[in-house]
């Protein structure tokens, strides 16, 4: 069964709030001299911050919060968020691979951004509401 699709905008604003949320100021994702200098292909979003969206999907897929019982990810790619005000998408789609005896479901998930894979391995398991 597929889960339904959620997609998420990420602009530079969202790279400067999330910054000084976890403290994170690497200068790969606010300057794009310098990111490129490194040889990216320009100001990146924040691993953490990607792997926060695509846990909100999962939370909102399960119902709550504490029905996530596991989740992980692996990053892929970088998300390159453009200078400008529209940004860009992180689109995330799940399937339920499995759902158990004892009330868990099992869903591998898919983020993309620009229809690359920027996660592999992204999996969670949630408890099952009833």
């Amino acid at each position: 069964m597929e889960l339904p699709t959620q997609t998420f905008r990420v602009t530079r604003a969202d790279l400067i709030r999330y910054a000084g949320a976890s403290g994170d100021f690497n200068t790969i994702h606010w300057s794009d001299r310098l990111a490129t200098k490194v040889g990216l292909p320009g100001v990146i979003a924040h691993g953490m911050f990607t792997m926060a969206l695509v846990g909100r999907a999962v939370t909102t897929w399960a119902g709550a919060p504490d029905a996530v019982v596991d989740y992980g990810v692996r990053f892929t790619r970088p998300v390159v968020v453009p200078d400008d005000d529209s940004g860009t998408e992180i689109v995330v789609t799940a399937v339920v691979r499995e759902v158990t005896e004892d009330g868990l479901t099992r869903l591998d998930i898919t983020a993309t951004c620009q229809g690359d894979k920027v996660l592999s391995m992204a999996r969670a398991t949630v408890r099952t509401a009833g």
